[in-house]
């Protein structure tokens, strides 16, 4: 199954930017993983327009028969190994790719939450959208190498 993450926002600090890239090596021993980073114009839009724009990216980009899951702080929170499970139930169904979504600010489109197979929470505490990111696959790195039995996580 292929892996997907899409954030929207910028990618601009370089440290974060060193360590999410060490992560995407890691990841490369275990799974087909891609990520891709959305901008869309905010200016002079309203809140609702701008979920709506977001909504549009998104829809252009996920193909309808993937698994989508957004990352939303009103989502269900794991340990580590509950996470690993849900990648392996989801490793069951048999689909060709999972898409995880790190939305904007604002959230995500109401479309958008009413097509997500799953929500979940990385914590009851909000961080920006670039430490979302590591912290997102440095615990896909983890939950894969907890169904591989290996050590890391332990």
């Amino acid at each position: 199954m292929r892996i997907n993450l899409i954030c929207f926002g910028k990618k601009n600090d370089p440290f974060i930017e060193d360590l999410y890239l060490q992560y995407l090596k890691r990841l490369k021993h275990y799974t087909n993983f891609n990520s891709e980073f959305i901008q869309v114009k905010t200016k002079g839009n309203s809140e609702e327009d701008q979920l709506f724009n977001e909504y549009q990216k998104v829809i252009q980009i996920v193909p309808k028969e993937s698994v989508l899951v957004l990352l939303d702080e009103g989502g269900k929170q794991f340990t580590s190994v509950e996470f690993s499970s849900f990648l392996q139930s989801k490793f069951n169904t048999g689909a060709k790719s999972i898409y995880f979504i790190i939305g904007s600010s604002y959230g995500f489109h109401k479309e958008l939450y009413h097509q997500a197979n799953d929500k979940i929470s990385l914590s009851k505490m909000t961080f920006t959208h670039q430490m979302c990111r590591i912290f997102f696959v440095e615990q896909l790195y983890r939950a894969l190498t907890i169904l591989k039995g290996e050590k890391y996580h332990h």
